[in-house]
């Protein structure tokens, strides 16, 4: 069983029309949201393995703050400028391509790409769900969001479009 935590980067700031899109830092609201979801994830027992990263510097201080509120032991991380803005193929490519050994995977990424493949992922319906969780997640994916999805396979490269339970998703805005 392998398990996916599909996080977007939290709320970035706009401050400056000088800075591009690829070097905006997150918004104080960013970062509060982003400890906040990884206080939850350390609640709830979340087991990351290995960590998958955007170059994006808004990614990148979201993954520093979400890690930080889910404490130690910290995995393994690998900051990837090809997860930027690249499209949900090529995500679902790059996770298929994920070591075995890793059972928990995060994936820090950015809509619409995200989104896209986490509702693809996320097998259909959403009536066995009392938190309607899959609803949620078909509605909209904020930043800061993350949705959790387990496969029952043995091997990331067997990761399929409908296959995944999507066992939980966070959003900032409900924790706070």
């Amino acid at each position: 069983m392998k398990t996916l935590f599909m996080l977007r980067h939290a709320k970035s700031a706009w401050d400056s029309p000088t800075t591009g899109d690829h070097d905006r830092p997150l918004a104080p609201r960013g970062e509060k949201a982003a400890i906040l979801v990884g206080r939850y994830l350390a609640a709830h027992h979340a087991r990351v393995d290995l960590v998958l990263c955007s170059t994006a510097t808004r990614a990148v201080e979201t993954r520093k703050r979400v890690m930080a509120a889910m404490g130690p032991p910290f995995p393994p991380v690998e900051h990837e400028r090809g997860l930027y803005l690249c499209g949900a193929r090529t995500l679902l490519e790059r996770l298929r391509d994920a070591p075995d050994t890793a059972t928990g995977l995060m994936l820090i990424a950015h809509n619409p790409d995200l989104h896209e493949l986490a509702d693809e992922l996320a097998g259909g319906g959403h009536q066995d769900d009392p938190h309607r969780h899959r609803h949620a997640l078909t509605e909209k994916f904020p930043t800061g969001a993350c949705a959790v999805l387990v496969f029952q396979t043995m091997h990331w490269r067997d990761l399929d479009l409908g296959a995944g339970r999507l066992a939980d998703f966070v959003q900032p805005r409900k924790l706070s």
